[in-house]
């Protein structure tokens, strides 16, 4: 038993990887920090990877059981990344997991309050959370996170549209232009 879910996640590790990379690509997309107002940062650059894969996950939940696990999976390759990238900044082992539990409670988080604003097609909603979330120290100072909600709310839209193959081939893709099309 053991070996077919190692067979099995070892198959589906080609898939992750490419949906994975998708993400991370996506979230580098210079118009969010140069246009919407995310900051240029390791904090900033982690707050782009979650609303992507908030929105990846929000996507693949009405999925097929096969698409669900390769969601999960995607999940899993999220947090080995941020686990690795929490050693890299130098965080000590015994500090590590401390520094895990903090982002995975930062990510449900704001899964949470971005999936129930995209949800409800509540855009204010979602405009005030990312403000709190990307924005944290700046308060009533914030920038507008508007146009990112904007964009949040076409993007969902757009990835309704994605079909269950190219979920199950790990070639979801957001759109990259400010209008929502292109997904």
């Amino acid at each position: 038993m053991i070996w077919s879910l190692l067979k099995r996640k070892k198959s589906n590790q080609a898939l992750v990887t490419r949906q994975y990379e998708a993400i991370t690509a996506a979230a580098r997309w210079p118009a969010f920090y140069e246009e919407m107002d995310a900051p240029d940062t390791v904090i900033g650059r982690f707050e782009m990877i979650t609303l992507h894969l908030v929105l990846y996950l929000r996507r693949t939940s009405s999925s097929g059981p096969a698409v669900q696990g390769l969601a999960q999976e995607v999940l899993e390759a999220f947090f080995e990344d941020v686990d690795h990238s929490i050693r890299e900044l130098g965080i000590g082992d015994t500090g590590v997991p401390k520094r895990m539990k903090k982002f995975a409670r930062m990510f449900y988080g704001r899964a949470n309050s971005y999936g129930e604003a995209l949800e409800a097609a509540d855009e204010t909603a979602l405009a005030e959370a990312l403000s709190r979330n990307i924005h944290p120290e700046a308060g009533a100072a914030a920038p507008s996170m508007q146009a990112l909600a904007e964009w949040m709310m076409r993007a969902a839209t757009a990835l309704e549209r994605t079909g269950e193959e190219t979920l199950a081939s790990g070639l979801l893709e957001f759109p990259q232009d400010q209008t929502g099309a292109g997904a």
